[in-house]
């Protein structure tokens, strides 16, 4: 095979790995926030699943899960805190 051809093919291929790498981090950042929310939405489950027997309840929606998936546990102590003391 002639080498300026393997050349030629191979510096194609790593100026397509720059560029696709480099279009994709949006999407990347945009995945990593959808995990995070599902994650929250698993976090408010377990607490209305546990909280259910003390009469908790915080609804699951795309707010809360967010404040819960990007806060962490403090954000699903909080929203339970909200729940209690404000809105009873």
């Amino acid at each position: 095979m002639n080498p300026v051809i393997v050349i030629g093919v191979l510096s194609g291929l790593v100026f397509l790995l720059l560029v696709s790498g480099t279009s994709f981090k949006p999407f990347q950042f945009l995945g990593q926030g959808v995990i995070k929310i599902l994650i929250g939405a698993l976090f408010l489950f377990f607490l209305n699943a546990f909280g259910g027997q003390v009469g908790l309840h915080v609804p699951i929606n795309l707010v809360t899960a967010s404040i819960a998936g990007l806060l962490g546990i403090p954000g699903v102590a909080g929203l339970a805190v909200i729940q209690m003391v404000i809105l009873v």
